[in-house]
């Protein structure tokens, strides 16, 4: 399979979860991009190392860091190999300088680890195309119908819509940088597409 290069585009707030975060990883020039749920430890993992700051003493992330290099092990690259039931699972591929071994990781730890070790994250199409967002080009003046406003719905409301009132939806939480939004309007799209099958 053909991998895919992501980059952190994001760190944003998740107003429906408290405590949890969304990282938004985008397709390299491309307009798709892979809304992940992280929580607060995660979320500020990696935003230490993106802004460059220097805590007082290492956070857990750069004490693994620091461990591995002491024995000369790397992390080459982060793949994002699997995406089932909502959860996003994640491997290191790590390298010694003669053998290269896979490790397991949560996906906010992998990314964080990615970042302090400044190696590409990766993911599959297949994945991309079940969990990832389209952005879509502005169509203002076009004529296209409207989008119906959405007051803070919540799961339920979604399953009264038709697949293209939650089509519209999706599209308007994307144009809003709503990815938490758009990221369980997708979720239950496709949870209606794989029910047809």
């Amino acid at each position: 399979m053909e991998k895919i290069k992501l980059e952190i585009l994001g760190i944003s707030y998740s107003q429906s979860q408290s405590g949890a975060y969304a990282l938004i990883l985008g397709e390299n020039g491309e307009k798709r991009r892979l809304p992940i749920i992280i929580g607060s430890f995660e979320a500020q993992a990696i935003a230490i190392e993106l802004e460059k700051m220097k805590p007082s003493r290492p956070l857990t992330h750069d004490l693994l860091k620091n461990f591995a290099q002491t024995f000369n092990i790397i992390i080459k690259e982060v793949i994002i190999y699997k995406f089932a039931e909502g959860i996003f699972y994640s491997k290191l591929i790590c390298f010694d300088g003669i053998k290269e071994v896979e490790i397991d990781s949560r996906t906010s730890d992998a990314v964080a680890l990615a970042v302090r070790f400044k190696c590409p994250i990766y993911t599959y199409e297949s994945i991309l195309s079940a969990a990832g967002i389209v952005l879509q080009d502005d169509d203002k003046g076009t004529g296209e119908e409207s989008i119906p406003s959405e007051p803070e719905a919540t799961i339920t409301d979604y399953e009264s819509l038709s697949i293209k009132e939650l089509e519209d939806l999706l599209m308007a939480a994307i144009d809003e940088e709503a990815y938490e939004k758009a990221s369980k309007i997708r979720d239950e799209i496709n949870k209606r597409k794989s029910s047809k099958k």
